[in-house]
């Protein structure tokens, strides 16, 4: 999930770059740092013990 939302929001900032006429690079941009946030949460509520939505550990 961290991973994912790191490559949308590169896509996010590079889209725009090199095709102009692409007209969702924010949304993109937005989800990137929306799976972003999310799988910094669950890593660090997993890595601190603390079982979430039934899973210890999310790889």
């Amino acid at each position: 999930m961290i991973v994912l939302g790191v490559i949308l929001i590169i896509l996010g900032f590079l889209l725009p770059t090199l095709v102009p006429t692409f007209a969702f690079a924010h949304l993109i941009l937005v989800v990137g740092v929306i799976l972003l946030v999310v799988g910094v949460i669950l890593a660090i509520l997993g890595s601190a013990g603390r079982a979430v939505g039934g899973r210890r550990h999310y790889y």
